[in-house]
């Protein structure tokens, strides 16, 4: 499945114009796993690449939390208040609940009001599907700002038991505002494809409709990811390769135009081996895992901020972010850079956003007391307050036999004590 620069009708271009990222603030070394796996730090280093890892230890940071935090920073350095985003796309694979999508939580946390939300699941490769998404909505004139994120906390998923696993993953969050404009450039084009064969290879078996969680599937360690190393690195060095020329190819370019790969930040040697197959040099890649590990749909925007942060990424630069995942799954994208990496922010334009972010949250805790509310005057029956005193008076109207506040409030104890009973 393709989008390719030719698609795009009337004129509409879907440019990256905001990004952001959230890490948790513990760090996890790989001398502190060693001291509870079979492992070491030359171990880990020297078949991965990885260092350290970020962990959420606060039970209140979770995916959505983290999602908002990036989302946020994406949204301000766009100088785009969030009444202006019209889709939210949170690509994860570690979800605050089966349902609702965590999107949906993000946006509350937010306050983008006006914005449809959804989440999608494509494993690691499911930023770039997301960045895909998102310029279909734009292209088709579905929408006009698109928030991608890419959050996880993976650490919650994972057997800290198991060394195969446990060093290689980590928690955090990224994010990207993608907006219509007329000036040309942008995603240019995308690659998303599967190999549905390979689904064993990468998995979390228990917690769906096919194993349900029981006490013999915790017991277990089914809802732990469970992975085939050398299947998972074999299949990775091929399409990372592959997708990387697909998506040149479709945005007419060649690999000597590309100034910054952006890969998957999973494994070391697989970026490596990919990246040496298409002739391109370690300059022209840019790599951060040592500092996070895997942080699945989260590392290619975590990377895109750090690469912009460092100065790697200029107006007109030719990049690719290309990712693989559980599904399998792959995932590719070739981007015209379009707009200026250094924003200015004023001090009023961030108090309004804070101010904005405030009424946000108000929002939210007056909508929930007002469900809450409306429940507690809605007997099991579904009857509400009204037909209640109706039916209890007798079809009389309550202030023929009592005072309205008297007789609700003689209701509404009633109601407490059924609930309590």
């Amino acid at each position: 499945m393709s989008l390719d620069a030719g698609m795009m009708p009337f004129g509409r271009y879907a440019h990256i114009v905001g990004w952001g990222k959230a890490i948790p603030d513990r760090v996890v070394t790989n001398d502190e796993l060693a001291q509870i796996v079979d492992t070491s730090d030359e171990w880990i280093r020297t078949r991965t690449g990885i260092r350290q890892r970020h962990i959420a230890v606060d039970p209140n940071e979770t995916t959505a939390t983290l999602g908002a935090k990036a989302a946020r920073a994406a949204l301000d350095t766009a100088n785009l208040p969030s009444s202006k985003v019209d889709m939210i796309i949170c690509a994860t694979s570690s979800p605050e609940h089966t349902f609702p999508a965590t999107a949906c939580i993000i946006q509350d946390l937010i306050g983008a009001t006006n914005a449809g939300a959804f989440d999608l699941s494509a494993a690691c490769s499911g930023f770039v599907y997301g960045l895909g998404m998102a310029k279909g909505l734009i292209a088709s004139g579905q929408a006009d700002n698109v928030l991608v994120i890419g959050a996880e906390t993976l650490s919650r998923i994972v057997d800290w038991s198991d060394r195969n696993t446990c060093v290689l993953f980590g928690d955090g969050a990224g994010a990207v505002v993608v907006q219509a404009s007329a000036v040309p450039g942008g995603i240019l084009s995308t690659e998303m494809g599967c190999d549905g064969s390979g689904a064993d290879v990468l998995i979390l078996p228990a917690g769906g409709s096919k194993m349900p969680a029981t006490l013999e599937t915790v017991a277990s360690g089914q809802h732990f990811v469970k992975m085939n190393g050398r299947a998972v690195f074999r299949f990775a060095t091929r399409v990372m390769t592959d997708a990387t020329r697909k998506v040149l190819d479709r945005a007419g370019l060649r690999v000597e135009d590309v100034d910054l790969v952006i890969p998957h930040q999973a494994n070391e040697r697989i970026i490596a081996s990919s990246m040496r197959q298409l002739g391109l040099s370690e300059d022209k890649v840019f790599m951060n895992l040592q500092h996070y590990g895997n942080t699945s749909t989260a590392s290619i925007p975590i990377a895109l901020t750090e690469a912009i942060e460092q100065d790697r990424i200029k107006p007109h630069d030719k990049i690719v972010m290309v990712g693989f995942g559980a599904g399998l799954t792959w995932a590719g994208a070739a981007i015209e850079w379009g707009v200026p990496t250094e924003r200015e922010t004023s001090f009023w334009q961030t108090s309004q956003r804070t101010a904005a972010y405030n009424l946000a949250r108000a929002r939210s805790q007056l909508l929930r007391i007002s469900r809450r509310l409306e429940s507690s005057l809605v007997s099991e029956d579904g009857a509400s307050l009204a037909e209640r005193m109706s039916k209890r008076f007798g079809g009389r109207k309550p202030e023929e036999d009592a005072p309205p506040a008297e007789a609700e409030q003689e209701l509404l104890e009633e109601r407490s004590g059924e609930e309590e009973a």
